[in-house]
């Protein structure tokens, strides 16, 4: 099994964002991840743009990948902050998440999400708590 299938695995108990919003994991290396997210009817709010929460979700999940994939620590979210660029215009959001430093007990993630088209959708910016 390679890396990245472990690595898939391992997240497939992470049942809201695999499971429930269909969040995959498109790829991972330390300190980096980019996962995927196919739009559907359930994603869109009252004014058929993706709610706020899928793509917040997304953003969350693609840091979790990018700080825990090749780690033996657990990182979890302390705070997060995200800016909604655009209303995605496509039909599949893909967010990159940068592990810009880690210590011994914090670490601070960007993510940055696209559609397919291009359009910048958002930006988060996550403060991470690393367990010891």
């Amino acid at each position: 099994m390679s890396k990245l299938e472990e690595i898939r695995e391992r997240f497939r108990n992470d049942r809201f964002a695999s499971d429930t919003v269909g969040i995959v994991i498109e790829s991972a290396e330390p300190g980096k991840a980019v996962c995927s997210l196919t739009l559907a009817p359930r994603h869109m709010n009252a004014n058929n743009v993706p709610m706020g929460g899928a793509i917040f979700t997304l953003a969350d999940f693609t840091c979790a990948v990018a700080a825990n994939g090749y780690s033996e620590k657990a990182t979890v979210s302390q705070n997060a902050s995200i800016t909604f660029l655009a209303p995605a215009k496509g039909e599949r959001l893909t967010a990159e998440a940068s592990c810009l430093r880690s210590g011994r007990t914090t670490a601070l993630l960007t993510v940055d999400i696209r559609d397919e088209l291009d359009t910048y959708v958002a930006h988060a910016t996550v403060n991470a708590y690393v367990l010891q």
